[in-house]
């Protein structure tokens, strides 16, 4: 959804990857990432393929230097987060240029990935785990 804030356009898009939110926005400037009020190298400590795999869809399109990202992440670890602000990133280009999508779909940057952690059953340990087996 495209909003104006004080004048900026602005493009947002959600994430989500396991059990992390983030809620993306993209504003026109020199491509600083933010997330959570913190520079997105710092909270991403420095992680080379947290900071590379949360700015890919920008990459893709050669778009790195032309927009801020500004992210509201919560929920799960660093590795779901990046995830899911790589989806919200990828979301919002979308909404900038319907362009943008064919590029995006075919790197895999639009495709939300299901995997999540399964249920602990009755009985078990844990979602699979038994517990030990004596014969006697």
């Amino acid at each position: 959804m495209q909003a104006i804030d004080s004048g900026r356009v602005m493009y947002q898009g959600t994430g989500r990857r396991k059990s992390a939110i983030a809620r993306v926005r993209l504003v026109p400037g020199s491509g600083q990432l933010t997330i959570n009020g913190k520079p997105g190298d710092l909270y991403l400590q420095f992680n080379h393929a947290y900071l590379s795999a949360a700015k890919a869809p920008l990459e893709t399109l050669g778009l790195e230097n032309e927009y801020d990202i500004l992210v509201t992440a919560e929920g799960g670890g660093l590795t779901g987060q990046a995830d899911s602000i790589r989806l919200g990133v990828a979301r919002a280009l979308c909404q900038l240029d319907p362009e943008n999508r064919k590029p995006l779909k075919i790197e895999g940057y639009l495709t939300r990935d299901p995997r999540a952690k399964e249920r602990k059953k009755y009985g078990l340990h844990k979602a699979r785990k038994a517990p030990q087996y004596s014969k006697r």
